[in-house]
């Protein structure tokens, strides 16, 4: 790499090496030509909808867990037991 030497506005004697060459970079900072090979490496493609499906699963097996012990013997007599001491509260 050689220097340029040049002389300022003064007459001094400035030192200057050659500048880098110029790299465009994409938003991310990542060189363009390496942004396309990252991008079809992601293969994110359509992942919000397969998230919202497995959501809705896990929500209906959470749902129909809920609805097995609400709904089993002891859970339902201990409501009735609560909502008739509740009802038979004199104000």
């Amino acid at each position: 790499m050689s220097r340029a030497c040049i002389t300022g506005p003064e007459g001094n004697l400035v030192t200057s090496l050659p500048a880098a060459p110029f790299t465009p970079l994409a938003p991310g900072g990542l060189p363009r030509h390496v942004l396309p090979r990252v991008t079809a490496l992601r293969g994110d493609a359509g992942m919000s909808t397969v998230e919202y499906a497995i959501g809705s699963i896990a929500a209906a097996a959470f749902a129909a867990v809920l609805y097995t012990i609400v709904t089993g013997d002891s859970i339902v007599s201990a409501l009735t037991g609560l909502l008739e001491r509740a009802l038979s509260v004199s104000f």
